[in-house]
């Protein structure tokens, strides 16, 4: 499948096509289980089939070249997923996710992101998570919104300050108090221009309306936005899951708390935790908040992509301040590639994609960049293993219309 496309001058051009799918010959390696053990962190060892605090050891697995053993566990209970790496490292990892597939624009996982933030139950505070930002020792702390996911991870060389960043995360995450007016601050709002005039027009605000209209005020970014979602349709993909200000306003905040009910929940959680911190003591607090939980079938919006044929697309863009006003074109080329949950074949790609185009040597950037046809490779030329079937693109920006043909041709 293949995806050319770029902005003219304002407009972007995008040809898609279905004329193979283009992925190396490569054998899958899959892992399978040696009836290896590791510390449970209660001074015992675990093997699969064992049941620790509510979670049952699936595979254990050792590298010798990494000095660590990984632990597959699942949740008895909700079926929720956790991957522990056992290793002699100081500065020990821990992160919760979710599956936030997209049916819409609005941007709900990434607006649910930053409200999960603003306070819990247990902490109702104002921003617990930037509070922490002082108070911990923490070596790292953040949150995002990806294409079908949202992760919470953080990282500290502290066991106390471990336990603590933990606790705060787990109760933001599964019991936040989701306030109306944390989701007008943070989603999006009504707001007068002069606060102090109420004859003085009516604007939309909002900390992600804010964000994303900054992202699509940019050309760059809002071709890659528009040639990925023409690239995945019928898909999550053909959304914008951290929201396209255009329908941003369209999500209610009943919307929202549904969102979360469905999505944050163990059934549709993975943990993960890496050091040398014992693995027991965590299950257990991790057991004492989801234990209650019943199972549940979280939504799954599809992310496989039907062969749909060639097509050519051409959208309007932004017209970038830099640059001559008949070189506003961008164009790029781009074909689906292998599933990103081949591991094997997507760190393959990776390296077919930096031969293929990073570096004065490189054989695009010599028949592209050298050319003097653009000025620089547009904003999507890569390998994006971001989605469930990854992609690879290849393109120009700072070019002319007529040019079109001539980068085709190469």
């Amino acid at each position: 499948m293949t995806l050319a496309g770029g902005f003219r001058s304002p407009a972007v051009s995008s040809l898609l096509s279905q004329r193979r799918r283009f992925t190396p010959s490569l054998r899958s390696h899959e892992a399978k289980s040696t009836g290896e053990t590791a510390p449970s962190g209660s001074g015992g060892t675990l093997r699969a089939g064992d049941e620790v605090h509510g979670f049952v050891v699936q595979d254990v697995q050792g590298v010798g070249e990494l000095k660590l053993k990984a632990v597959r566990l699942r949740h008895a209970a909700t079926g929720a997923e956790w991957l522990h790496i056992d290793r002699d490292d100081r500065n020990n990892v821990f992160s919760v996710g979710f599956g936030t597939s997209v049916s819409d624009s609005t941007g709900v996982p990434h607006i649910l992101e930053h409200t999960t933030l603003c306070g819990s139950e247990k902490y109702p505070v104002r921003d617990p998570f930037f509070k922490m930002l002082n108070r911990s020792m923490s070596t790292f702390m953040n949150a995002w919104t990806a294409h079908d996911y949202t992760q919470y991870p953080f990282a500290t060389m502290n066991s106390t300050d471990y336990e603590n960043l933990q606790a705060v995360y787990l109760d933001a995450v599964f019991r936040p108090t989701l306030r109306e007016v944390d989701f007008r601050q943070e989603g999006w709002r009504l707001e007068r221009s002069d606060p102090g005039d109420t004859a003085s027009s009516w604007q939309l605000k909002g900390v992600v309306y804010n964000e994303m209209k900054g992202a699509f005020s940019d050309a760059g970014s809002l071709f890659a936005t528009r040639a990925e979602q023409q690239l995945f349709p019928d898909t999550t993909y053909q959304y914008v899951s951290g929201g396209d200000p255009a329908f941003i306003p369209d999500l209610t905040h009943a919307q929202l708390v549904e969102f979360h009910r469905t999505r944050y929940h163990p059934s549709n959680a993975r943990f993960y935790s890496y050091g040398s911190f014992p693995l027991a003591p965590q299950l257990q607090r991790v057991d004492r908040i989801i234990g209650s939980y019943t199972r549940l079938e979280p939504p799954v919006v599809p992310m496989d992509v039907v062969p749909f044929g060639e097509k050519q697309v051409t959208e309007f863009g932004p017209v970038e301040s830099v640059g001559a006003a008949d070189k506003q074109t961008k164009f790029s080329i781009s074909y689906l590639t292998n599933d990103m949950r081949n591991v094997y074949e997507t760190f393959s790609m990776s390296i077919f994609s930096s031969l293929l185009l990073n570096g004065t040597s490189a054989p695009m950037h010599k028949a592209l960049i050298d050319s003097h046809i653009g000025a620089d490779y547009s904003a999507n030329t890569g390998y994006s293993p971001y989605t469930r079937q990854s992609s690879l693109s290849v393109g120009l920006q700072g070019m002319a219309d007529k040019d079109i043909p001539r980068v085709e041709a190469l």
